[in-house]
């Protein structure tokens, strides 16, 4: 193992304003934000290396991670590959046909996502497999061939695989494969038995299209950056983090680019458990919110919640992801006045170019932002970056012009107008991860992070009635830190769908043992932890519940004590239960976990007394009250300061709101944790 007090990790995350760099060396932490380049955010991640160095060189980097949103970007844009879909005869439209879910059930007019695939680029072959995966229709070599002819006629670049019931049985899908490459059929392959070996086939068709789709874009952009970094002279290789929250290295992701959807806000999750199990806390609510976006996700028992069921723009896909919900709603939200004369914010952003008003880089369109900055709890003069200079006069002529005067308001009153509806809209998000999933916002605290998300956190904790807020000493860059402290992950699932009487131990079991003989192959020197779980449901349900299973064998015991926590997992979840109601199985899931060293992150400022570090006091407005503020420099304030609100709390990266009758304190670790439990 290497000298951690003289060996570097470094983790860049890229934004849709700024790509964060931080650099951990022992304890010592060093940031560098630069504005993200949106047109080939390859660029932004070397432009906040080489600023991060000054010149320097990175022989002392050992371990390198990135957290991306290009796959993500390619799914909301949908600027992918040129891809064909090979299927059963007969499942041709399953892409066009997909779920009778609507987002809207009383919205007659709503139309479905487009498919991924073309009509005239998906294509069938004769064969047939039954439900175990035995064979009923074997595969008919000429209609492959007359398929590879059609598809190398149409000069795609990425080839999709998904026959019926291939997560029993990958024989046909193999073959398939390899009678396309035998044919001359140049492109990149995705199997539906490698990327989502599972039940459903409009999910596992999508995922396995997507991940085609995706496939020659991840691999262009990793290939270009792979490229820029060894130029730099970076001797690690290059990390990718997983929508699961673990890391993969480059040639995985580039393999499995459906596994990078939410590469970088799964980041910060991981990040924000991280800090709330330093502060003493397992169940935290985590928010996320930089200039274009907002994430919000859910930690319980310490570990962030998966799941397989996460929309990505209009599509559902079902590899395993840390669940999060975003919204358009960051410091860059604009505000706008909608036909019917109503106040609204987002989704729509400034971006990194031009920015907010404030920003002073051409931008005309008021943000959340601009109000943060009118109503007194950001520092024109201190919040921005020595590259920005705030222009106040700007900020109040584009609040006034386009939002006070049409709806007859006062400037402060149209700011705080602003401030209310973005809080308005992540409050709903937080309840879609708390409330709607079964889960009682009291008993969870909230970590809040990025750039904006400390000065919303305070009021949306009272709104939900959350005791505490913590505030990490790194939350600007929360998501670049998470890359340093994620462990290697590899998930592997297959269904097996069967009754409750029909389970066979001994499959299962071999199951668990394949999984597990390939995920320490994959992680061979690395600390090792297997986890597993099935999921379950009562027979005739359409989806399942996720059970996780006890270290050591497997017997009849194991089984029952799992069925009896679905029995409690179900009454939690739904409100009710039915014991008496047979089983399913339904897939087998195994979590091969690489274990990290976890750096020893403390707090620079150990001794002192908290009014040292009073920098000003301002007038402060909170909902139209104005109040006289104390203003304090985060970098100064001592282990152990007691804060009174009103205060805000001004740090390199972020800035912390803590509102009247609020209190604080700063722990070990430079964490603020404010006590929202006020009287009401």
């Amino acid at each position: 193992m290497s000298d951690q007090s003289t060996r570097c990790r470094i983790g860049v995350d890229v934004g849709g304003t700024f790509t964060d760099v931080v650099s951990l060396r022992g304890g010592s932490l060093e940031v560098t934000k630069t504005p993200s380049t949106p047109e080939a955010p390859d660029e932004g991640v070397v432009d906040g290396l080489e600023k991060s160095r000054e010149g320097g060189d990175f022989g002392d980097v050992d371990f390198f991670a990135h957290g991306t949103t290009v796959a993500t970007n390619a799914v909301l844009e949908r600027e992918w590959a040129n891809t064909a879909l090979v299927t059963t005869e007969g499942f041709r439209d399953v892409l066009e046909i997909g779920r009778q879910a609507r987002p809207d059930i009383y919205d007659f007019d709503a139309t479905k996502p487009a498919p991924i695939v073309e009509r005239d680029r998906r294509y069938e072959v004769i064969e047939r497999l039954d439900e175990r995966g035995a064979v009923r229709t074997p595969l008919d070599e000429e209609s492959v061939r007359v398929v590879a002819d059609e598809i190398a006629a149409a000069g795609v670049d990425s080839v999709a695989v998904s026959l019926l019931f291939s997560f029993e049985n990958d024989d046909h899908e193999r073959r398939v494969e390899e009678r396309l490459r035998e044919a001359g059929v140049e492109a990149s392959y995705s199997r539906s038995s490698a990327v989502l070996p599972e039940i459903r086939e409009y999910e596992r068709t999508l995922a396995t299209a997507l991940n085609a789709a995706l496939k020659p874009v991840m691999d262009s952009y990793i290939g270009r950056l792979e490229t820029s970094v060894d130029d730099l002279g970076v001797p690690a290789p290059m990390q990718i983090m997983q929508s699961n929250g673990g890391i993969i290295d480059a040639g995985q992701a580039r393999e499995r680019p459906i596994n990078t959807l939410l590469s970088g806000p799964a980041a910060g999750v991981q990040g924000a458990a991280h800090v709330a199990g330093l502060a003493g806390t397992e169940d935290v609510l985590t928010m996320d919110m930089g200039g274009t976006s907002c994430d919000v996700s859910l930690v319980r028992g310490g570990e962030p919640v998966v799941s397989t069921d996460v929309e990505i723009g209009d599509y559902p896909v079902g590899v395993p992801m840390i669940a999060v919900h975003t919204i358009g709603a960051g410091g860059g939200s604009i505000a706008w006045i909608d036909a019917g004369g109503a106040l609204r914010v987002g989704p729509r952003s400034a971006g990194a170019v031009p920015g907010p008003v404030c920003y002073g880089r051409g931008g005309e369109e008021p943000t959340v932002t601009d109000a943060q900055l009118l109503l007194g709890r950001l520092d024109p003069d201190a919040f921005l970056s020595a590259e920005l200079e705030a222009d106040v006069d700007r900020v109040e002529r584009a609040v006034r012009e386009r939002i006070a005067d049409p709806l007859g308001m006062e400037l402060e009153e149209a700011a705080q107008g602003i401030l209310d509806v973005a809080n308005a809209n992540m409050e709903r998000a937080l309840r879609v991860v708390s409330v709607e999933r079964g889960h009682d916002p009291r008993e969870f605290g909230l970590v809040a992070f990025g750039g904006a998300g400390p000065l919303h956190a305070s009021a949306l904790a009272e709104s939900l009635d959350v005791p505490r807020v913590l505030v990490p000493a790194s939350a600007g860059v929360l998501s670049a830190l998470g890359l340093l402290i994620t462990d290697l992950v590899h998930d592997f699932s297959t269904s097996m769908v069967r009754r409750w009487e029909e389970i066979s131990l001994e499959e299962l079991a071999d199951a668990f043992e394949r999984f597990e003989r390939k995920g320490r192959e994959r992680l061979a020197g690395a600390d090792v932890e297997i986890e597993r779980a099935i999921d379950l449901r009562y027979v005739g349900q359409s989806f399942d519940l996720t059970i996780d299973l006890p270290d050591g064998g497997l017997d009849g015991e194991t089984l029952e004590a799992a069925a009896e926590r679905f029995h409690a997992e179900h009454e939690r979840r739904y409100g009710h239960a039915s014991p008496e109601e047979p089983l399913e199985l339904v897939t087998a899931r195994l979590r091969a976990r690489g274990l990290v060293e976890t750096p020893d992150l403390t707090a620079a400022v150990v001794d002192g007394d908290p009014d040292d570090a009073v920098r000003d006091e301002r007038t402060v407005v909170y909902d139209g009250t104005p109040h006289e503020t104390r203003i304090y420099d985060r970098g100064r304030l001592p282990v152990g300061a007691e804060l009174e609100g009103a205060a805000v709390v001004e740090g390199p990266e972020s800035t912390v709101v803590i509102r009247p009758d609020q209190t604080a304190t700063v722990d070990e670790y430079g964490t603020i944790a404010v006590d929202t439990e006020v009287t009401r």
